[in-house]
């Protein structure tokens, strides 16, 4: 008789068991998208027009390309001469109350010896060859620091410190970057830009590093 009771009350009560079931999924996937956004790698838009013509900027997400950076790579190796990067705002960034992550290519390497002559960039003293990325009327002066609340850092020749590296954007005319306040600790890196995304257009695919070399 309690069984018959305890199996009327089973048939009655609906089964929500694929409702559990279908909860479960969707926190297993959230967790798994945001622990390989954390960890693995993560989306973003570019804003501005300082990597241009390479990536295109707005300040419309939809109007700007957007990028997937990797953000594994350098726990295993270091940023390369040509690389895109992504990352949050050094010591001199924050005091001017910047709180977005930047953009920028990697130019200069730790130890090397950098200074601008001519509008050029040059590495230890020998001039390099950037025109893989860089428009031919484009050169790489000071003059853009006007913003910048202290000396510009290449005013004179600088020797990149140790785990730090100098970065500049592609749009060298309207690009806020090493020039004018200095280099980049690696630990401020959050990762690579390998791949872009939107617009479905001719430009889709992997992003080129460029690889800038010496004249």
């Amino acid at each position: 008789m309690q069984n018959q009771v305890s199996d009327q009350n089973s048939s009655q009560q609906p089964d929500n068991s694929w409702i559990a079931e279908l909860v479960r999924t969707i926190l297993l996937s959230i967790l798994l998208a945001l622990g390989i956004r954390t960890f693995v790698a993560e989306a973003r838009w570019i804003p501005s027009g300082s990597m241009e013509p390479t990536l295109h900027g707005s300040p419309n997400q939809w109007e700007a390309d957007k990028i997937i950076v990797d953000k594994v790579s350098y726990k295993f190796s270091d940023p390369k001469r040509g690389d895109i990067v992504v990352f949050s705002p050094t010591e001199n960034l924050q005091k001017e109350q910047y709180q977005d992550a930047f953009i920028k290519r990697v130019i200069g390497l730790p130890g090397e010896k950098v200074e601008l002559k001519n509008g050029q960039v040059h590495i230890d003293g020998k001039p390099l060859a950037e025109k893989q990325y860089l428009d031919q009327e484009q050169k790489t002066e000071i003059s853009v620091c006007h913003s910048s609340q202290n000396s510009p850092f290449l005013a004179q020749t600088e020797t990149i410190p140790a785990n730090s590296y100098l970065v500049l954007g592609d749009n060298r005319n309207s690009s806020y970057d090493s020039r004018c306040w200095g280099v980049v600790p690696k630990e401020n890196i959050i990762g690579k830009a390998v791949l872009r995304f939107w617009p479905l257009n001719e430009k889709f695919g992997s992003i080129d590093r460029g690889n800038p070399l010496y004249k």
